[in-house]
This record gives structure tokens, sequence and C-alpha cells, in this order.
């Protein structure tokens, strides 16, 4: 059961009346409906206490440094510290999860006295230990509006907490960091404004303490303004006692009402609070005593800051130090370096009068009734069954990218550039300085094609000048300034000549800087036109900066500090997104990671029984995409391995996003009535039998067309090409490739065309009949409105304004062939394995450009042209079709098949088997490609799923991942994510 804080007392305090005596924050509530609980501390107290002797209690006082990545000499004399002088706690500093675990349980089977257990992780355990993510510095929490998300924050560092076996937290850091060239705190405070400091202070106590965690507030009384460092000398604090009140203990004042459970004094020499010459903070009763229990009211655990640091132990030796520290007021004695000495001298200073032996006591007692609180009434052993694990949840990931996408913030934006638009007009690089930004780079290419460059840090004016030669051609270039550090002294780490770089380039083109790291470090860029601040360089942030630039998500992060004239406190603010793709968690949209986890059983069975030799798999949820993963290689060879840039022959998903979203963009312009006829659109078809075809019977696969020609058939004999046909090498006539070293004739084209017009019908009443020649006549007719060829038409109004660099046909003339997937080895045409060119025999034959295949593309290119579905026909600021013509083309527009226009659909009926996971909703519509592709689109839950194989490589007869379902399985799988 989770102890409340404080009772009734409090609750008058919280509304500013007066109360007399002092508030004991871990006594129970006086509720009476709990009040058994308050009966229940004070017995385990009395009784711990009681079967203690004196030399034991003092132990208490004491939490010595733990590591767990130190050899056996530092356990047994920690162990022989528990063992012998009855330590009260550990604070644990650098290692790992595993190891930190079983070394707590065996420190904590070797006490007598349950041990607290601490660690100072403001910034969550990976502060200290290897294995586990860091969450957010403090000043990038200084940028977050919503402070939810920082309460969120402070639940889940409690729940690895406890994990660990861990009652204390030595944070939030309140202090105000009103002093730029700071060099201890800066980024460790959540800003200059004593508001913002005290606003997310509280949010992340309460999700400590709510959670069970004691939560530590320090520097106090406000190490904010100072330009030493106490781990190596004694700052001091010159401010008037007036301006400490209104500045630096305001966040602790606002605090004690909150409930604070424990408070760290700092090693500072304040003359203003204490007249003593050279008297650190931590040692001075007029502080500690006076001020921090008297005058404030604070009755919580007090600690000193570590007294092994230089700003304390300059003055006094170890045993000494402990000595004053406790006669000043302090309840627990941190980071002590001589236990046995401490409590000797503690001893003769009861013995000499300076402290009474009933004093000690309460003290003791405090820290008993503390370690109730915290559970360790009851306490239980660590479970190290994959403790990594559990503290590297799907929750610990969705709360550190909340947090990072609500801090970044744009501090100056000239001329509206950002989010970025008109992405067909711009030609764009990414240049990194001091890293190689490979994680930012693949990002900023989720949204278009960005040429990436790298520059060590003041890397010369040789290398500079090469640099902006090569980048002379570029509209828009994205510098990444990395390898920034925290440091004030040295400039943060960034080289006046790299700044001067990023101002020539302003000079040339539009630029674009992004700050990783420390945000002080912006002074340097002063004066420059588009500024982007993330505070820290980390893989989250690589990965969400480019989406704030592209508008796949919102700015919402505000400056925290002051770092010169023009990014001053308060800079920011609300940058709206573009309506593009965001990439985030599955468990921020609602779904369940472990339960998309088992896509991976599914696609390695597929690859185990040969169903396909790899596989992308990509999930898309409001907006959001939130699983794309890569399986396997582009060949059983395992030559190259399938990465989310892999470009794969997408078969008959070209019918859907290609020629139907071609119909569908003149349909909503009123050039397409699909109540018209071919023969109204094909004049040269009206005395043929196609030519009284009605286009909407045509896209439903129900106008007599047959299912396909095999048109290579005859162009072929006795297994062979035929030479009037094609040639091996380009020749004056046969300049049409159908694949490598293979050229057709030029007029093959008509060729198709002509045996496609002259085919037979099937027999009346025409039934449902899947046709490829569907998608031949509706091209033409395309082709026939626009007046230009289908893929110059597809690429100029929606693949290229919409950023979609892979999305093409004939791919092999525009990227590297190890980019592509190969399909089949064809041995009964083309006789060579296809790789970059079209599988299927017409579209190849053809020109590689036709209505129902030839189109090639990546997952996540797929994945926009899907949300433009779901979007009603608008994305990333175009409008390319209304949506009343979405929902026509996307509807059932049959009474005998499942069929809408161009669009496949779930079965009407349920258990009639169909594509479609049994789980999709009949708004549900997509389509399969016979290469092994899919994609569904679900507007009822704005889902995405995206499937891309090479099933075909290299046997077009191998039909495993049709007859074990992979691929309705998986949209089975995301479909059980979605359950609550």
């Amino acid at each position: 059961m989770k102890r409340k804080l404080w009772g009734p007392i409090a609750l008058l305090m919280l509304l500013g009346i007066a109360t007399s005596g002092k508030v004991d924050p871990f006594v129970a509530n006086e509720d009476p409906l709990i009040s058994s609980d308050r009966v229940e501390q004070k017995h385990w107290v009395d009784s711990v206490f009681s079967a203690m002797n004196f030399d034991q209690r003092l132990g208490q006082l004491f939490m010595v440094a733990a590591y767990s990545n130190k050899d056996q000499k530092h356990v047994d004399e920690i162990s022989n510290l528990i063992k012998i002088e009855n330590l009260g706690g550990l604070i644990f500093f650098q290692g790992g999860p595993n190891r930190q675990a079983r070394l707590t349980n065996y420190y904590q089977a070797q006490s007598k006295t349950p041990l607290f257990i601490a660690m100072d992780a403001e910034w969550g355990i990976g502060m200290r230990l290897d294995s586990v993510p860091n969450f957010p510095k403090a000043m990038t929490l200084g940028a977050i509006q919503n402070q939810k998300l920082i309460y969120d924050m402070g639940a889940e560092i409690a729940r690895q907490f406890k994990e660990l076996g861990m009652h204390i937290n030595f944070a939030p850091v309140v202090d105000v960091n009103s002093n730029p060239n700071n060099p201890v705190i800066g980024y460790r405070a959540f800003g200059e404004n004593k508001e913002t400091v005290t606003r997310r202070a509280v949010a992340y106590m309460k999700g400590l303490q709510d959670n069970g965690v004691i939560a530590n507030a320090k520097h106090f009384p406000g190490h904010g303004d100072t330009d030493t460092d106490s781990h190596y000398s004694l700052p001091v604090i010159k401010h008037a006692e007036k301006r400490i009140w209104d500045v630096d203990l305001y966040p602790y004042q606002e605090l004690f009402r909150e409930d604070l459970m424990s408070v760290m004094v700092a090693h500072l020499n304040v003359p203003s609070l204490d007249q003593g010459s050279n008297i650190p903070s931590s040692l001075s009763k007029p502080i500690v005593t006076d001020l921090l229990q008297n005058r404030m009211n604070f009755q919580g655990l007090i600690f000193t800051d570590a007294l092994n640091m230089k700003g304390v132990a300059n003055f006094s030796k170890p045993g000494e130090v402990d000595l004053k520290a406790l006669l000043a007021g302090n309840d627990v004695l941190l980071y002590s370096q001589d236990v046995p000495k401490a409590k000797a001298l503690i001893k003769d200073a009861v013995a000499r009068g300076l402290i009474k032996e009933s004093e000690i006591n309460r003290r003791v007692m405090k820290i008993l009734k503390a370690k109730y609180w915290a559970g360790l009434d009851k306490y239980k052993p660590i479970d190290t069954y994959k403790i990594a694990e559990r503290l590297n949840t799907p929750k610990t990931a969705e709360v550190i990218e909340n947090l990072y996408a609500e801090s970044i913030t744009v501090a100056s934006n000239k001329g509206d550039l950002l989010p970025f638009q008109n992405l067909d007009l711009r030609k764009f690089a990414s240049l990194t300085i001091g890293d190689d930004g490979k994680v930012f780079n693949q990002n900023l290419k989720n949204y278009t094609q960005v040429d990436h460059f790298t520059v060590q840090k003041a890397a010369g004016e040789s290398a500079h000048y090469n640099l902006i030669k090569q980048l002379e051609d570029y509209d828009v270039v994205v510098v990444g300034l990395m390898g920034v550090t925290n440091s004030p002294q040295r400039a943060f780490g960034i080289a006046p000549g790299d700044i001067q770089l990023i101002r020539t380039l302003e000079k040339r083109q539009k630029v674009v800087t992004v700050l990783f790291g420390n945000a002080y470090g912006a002074k340097a860029l002063e004066g420059m036109g588009n500024v982007v601040l993330a505070y820290e360089n980390s893989s989250e942030t690589q990965k969400l900066v480019p989406q704030v630039l592209f508008g796949g998500r919102s700015s919402q992060g505000i400056l925290p500090v002051t770092v010169s004239g023009q990014y001053s406190h308060g800079v920011g603010g609300y940058l709206s997104d573009a309506n593009r793709l965001s990439y985030g968690t599955p468990e921020s949209v609602g779904l369940k990671s472990e339960v998309l986890d088992k896509i991976d059983e599914v696609a390695q069975r597929m690859i185990q029984i040969q169903a396909a030799p790899g596989a992308n798999v990509l999930v898309l949820k409001d907006g959001k995409v939130v699983f794309e993963r890569s399986y396997g290689f582009l060949d059983y060879k395992k030559t190259v391995p399938v990465s989310k840039e892999t470009v794969y022959d997408l078969a008959s998903v070209t019918k859907v996003l290609a020629t139907t979203q071609a119909a569908m963009f003149l349909k909503s312009r009123g050039e397409l009535d699909m109540n018209k006829t071919l023969g109204d659109y094909l004049p040269e078809l009206k005395n043929t039998n196609k030519g009284n075809l009605v286009l909407k019977n045509v896209m439903i696969h129900e106008s007599g067309l047959k299912a396909f020609i095999p048109y290579y058939a005859k162009t072929v004999q006795s297994g062979q090409w035929r030479g009037d046909y094609y040639k091996a090498s380009l020749e004056t006539g046969f300049s049409r490739p159908v694949s490598n070293d293979m050229y057709g004739k030029d007029a093959l084209r008509d060729s198709i065309w002509n045996w496609t017009v002259q085919s037979e019908l099937l027999p009346k009443p025409y039934k449902y009949v899947y046709s490829d020649l569907t998608m031949y006549f509706m091209q033409a007719v395309v082709e026939r409105i626009v007046n230009q060829p289908l893929d110059e038409f597809l690429d100029q109004n929606f693949y290229a304004p919409l950023g979609l660099k892979t999305l093409t046909f004939n791919p092999y003339l525009k990227m590297p062939l190890e980019k592509i997937a190969p399909t089949e080895n064809d041995v009964a045409f083309r006789k060579r394995q296809v790789q970059g060119f079209v599988h299927d025999p017409g579209a190849a034959m053809y020109g590689g450009v036709a209505g129902h295949a030839g189109l090639f593309g990546t997952a996540n290119d797929l994945a926009v042209m899907m949300q433009l579905m779901l979007n009603k026909g608008t994305y990333g600021g175009i409008t390319l079709f209304d949506p009343a013509t979405v929902d026509a083309f996307t509807k059932r527009q049959s009474n005998i098949s499942r069929r809408g226009w161009g669009w496949d659909k779930p079965e009407p009926e349920a258990g009639k088997g169909g594509s479609a996971s049994k789980f999709a909703p009949k708004s549900t519509f997509g389509h399969t490609g016979f290469t092994g592709t899919c994609v569904w689109a679900d507007p009822e839950n704005q889902l995405v799923y995206v499937f891309l194989s090479n099933r075909v490589y290299p046997d077009a007869e191998n039909n495993k991942l049709l007859n074990e379902g992979i691929r309705t399985k998986i949209h089975d799988i995301i479909y059980e994510s979605m359950r609550k």
C-alpha cells in the first residue's frame, strides 16, 4: 500500500492557513480510515529502533558510495561497513543493472537494518548504469510546456527505481540557473526563471513520490548563480538575503507546500545567510537548522551533498566533516569517507555535550519512518530475472519520445521556411559537424531525397572550401551542429571556424542550423535566420528533429534560458505541422509492442520455409509510423540484407498507387466520368468490342475482359526470343529495354496495345474476373486526357510533390541495382535474373510503365500514399483529390464481388477468405501484388499496413507466401495489438 504523506495539517498549509508546530512528512495520514497504518508504522519504527544499540543507530546516519563495476575488494569493503557499522544506506554510482541488482540483494542480506538504496539519477538510471536509456536532461525538460509529461517521466523513473530495489532519487535539481557561465549546473537546471523551474520540479517530484520513491530537491539554498564548481572548490554566493529568498529559495517553498520529502544541502559559501568565513552551507547551522528547518519549517529528510567534494573536503578531514554536518542539522551524511572515524567523533561530541543523544535518536527515528514509507518494513529481494528487459519497456520508450518531441524549439524561422514545403522544387542536403549524423540523415530521407555530408569539428579552411563547392547546387542545407559540450569556459566546444562555415553557406542558400546540444551554445548562432534547438545529441533527437523540419510533428518547445539578445528566455512556441507522417512508438498510438513483436516470428517462419528471402513490414497508425522492420536478405545467398531503403517491385499494387490514383485525380476535377465508356475517351475503340465498356465496370473487373494475355508468348519461338522482336544490344529500331542486355523493337508497345484491343471478351453476363487488362485501358484513358505518359504525370503531380523519391517506374535508370530487390530468374522469357526491371513480362514489353504493373518503391513511400488516402486526398499541404472521390473509389462498388473502383476490399461476408485480416472493418481498402506485396488502409482505425517482399525470387511458381497466409497473419497481429 502506498503511504500517504501528510495529513490535514499539510492541507491547511497548502491553503495558506497558519499552523503551529512542525509536520512530519513520513507520518501516516490522520484519516481514521487508514489510522491503522500509522499504528503499524510506529510499531515497526519502534521495534527496529529498540533492536539497535547507540553505535548501530549512528550507522543509520551514513550513506556511502557503492559501484557495480568495481572489483571484489570494493564489494568486501562495502559489505564490511554494512555489517560492522550498520550503515543506513548506499548510493549507487556506475555499473550495470544486473550487477547492481545482485549486489543490492547481497548487501541487503548482510544488513541488520534494511538499507536505503539511492541513486543520483537526475535524467534516470541511465545516467549511472549501462544498458538503460536516458531520459532528457533538465534544460530539455525546461523547454516542455506540458508538465504532465514530466510527471510521467518521474513516474517511469520511479518504476525503474523500484525494479532495482531503490528508494531515493537525488532529483530534481531546483537551482534557478541565472548565470549562463555556471560550470556545474547549466543544463542540469530547468531554466533561469523561478516559475519555470518550480512547475517542472513539482511535476518531477510528484511523479516520483506518487509512485513510491522519495524525491530530493537540490542544491539548497541554490547553486544557480555560481562561477565555481563545488566538486573542486567552494563557490561563493554574493547575493543579498532578500534576493536569495525571492529567487533561489522560491522553488523550495513551493515544493514544501507540495509535500517534498527530502532536500540536499550544497557546499556553498553564502555570507548573507551565515556570517562565518568560508563556511560551506552544508556545515552551517544557520542555514541547515535555522533557515531550512526553523524558518522554512521543513521536516523531511536532510542530506548533505557528497562529503568527498572539494567544496567541503578542503576545509575538514574525513570524519570531522561528518561531525560538522551533523551538528549543522543534517540527517543523512552522504558519501562519507570514513564512517568509523566519524562515529567515534560523534560519540565524543555527545560526551562533550555538543549534541544530545536524544537529538541523534530523533534523526534516526526520522530515517526509519522514511524507510517504512518506502516499504522497507516489507523488504523483498529484487527479482533479477530479465531485469534489463523490465527496465527497458515500451512505456519507457514512449515517455522518452514524448518528452524529446515536446522540447524541440524553433528559435528562428526566417520567411517561414519551416516546415519545408514545395519538396519537388528544392534540392536538399544535410551537413553534420562533429558527428556522422547517420540517424539524422536517415530520418530526413523519410520525407524526400536528402544528400548527406559530414565534416569534423574545426576542420580548417581547405575542408570548408571543398564543402562549400560541393553544396553550391543545393537549395536547402540542413546543418546539424553536433559535438557540443557543456563547458561555457570552452565556448561549449563550438569552433569559430565552423560557425563561419555556416554563415558563409547562409549567404548562398537557405540554411537551417540545428543545435544538438547545450542551448547556451546558441550564442554562437546569433543573427542566423533559421535555428532549431534540440538541447541534446541523441538518437531520439536525431529522429525527431527531421519530423519538425518537414512538418511530421508540430514544434512547441520554448527556450527556458536567455542565451543572447536574439535567443532569449521565451523564444520559440508553436509551429504547426504540415500534415506529413511522423514516426514513433506503438504505445504512443495505443498499440502494444509486445504483440507487434509477434510479426518477427511470422517473418522468420517465412524466411525459414523460403516463402521469400526477405521482407519489409510497416505499420502506420494515426499518421504515425510505429513499426518498420526489415527481415532477411534480397536473395537466398544472403548477399545484401533487406533495409528500410530496399526498393521492391510492387506488381499489381501499381493498379491502385498509380493508375487508380490518376483516375481519382481526374475524377475529382470533373475530367473523368465513371459512367462513360472506353469509347467516349478512346474513340478508336468505338467500333471494337471494347468501345461500350463502362469505366465503372472496367474498374471493378466486371466488364468481360480476360484475366491476362501472355503477350511474351507471341514473341518467342522454341523457347528463344524472336529476332524480329528483340536484340541483345541497342540497335536502330530496337531501343525499348525489356531487361539488362535485352532490347525490344520500338513498335512493341503498339503491338501489345493492338493485341489487347483485339482480344475477345468473356461470355455474357459478365462476372467478376480479376483482370490486368482493365488497367491497360485505364492507363490509355488517363494518358489521353492528360496528354502525357502515365509515369511523367504521376511523378509531376504525385510522387515528386509528396517527396517520394523511390516510388517510380524503371528504377534501374535512377538508382543502384543493389538497392532493388531481385525478382524472378526468368527462364521462360528473358533468360536472365530480373533486377531493376519490372517482373511482369507484359509490363516489361510495354516499356516498364504499365497501368497494372511497373511501379517500384519502399515501404515508407507507400505509407505516404496510403496516408494520402486516409487524409481524403490531402497530404503535406497538397490536395490531389476531394473526399467524395476517395469515398466513391474505396467503397464496395460491386454486387457480386468485394471490389471498389480499382481498390480491393475485405470480403463482404465473414469467413469467405480474402487477403485482408478477418479483423479488418469493411471500410478497409488496399491491394496485393503478385511479387509478394500488399497495402491496406483502414479508415475507421486510421491504420495502414504495408508488406513488401520478393517472393518470386528466384521462381515465380513459389506460392508458399500465399499458401501460408503470411501477409494476412501479419495483418491479424496488427489488429491484435490494438485490443485493450
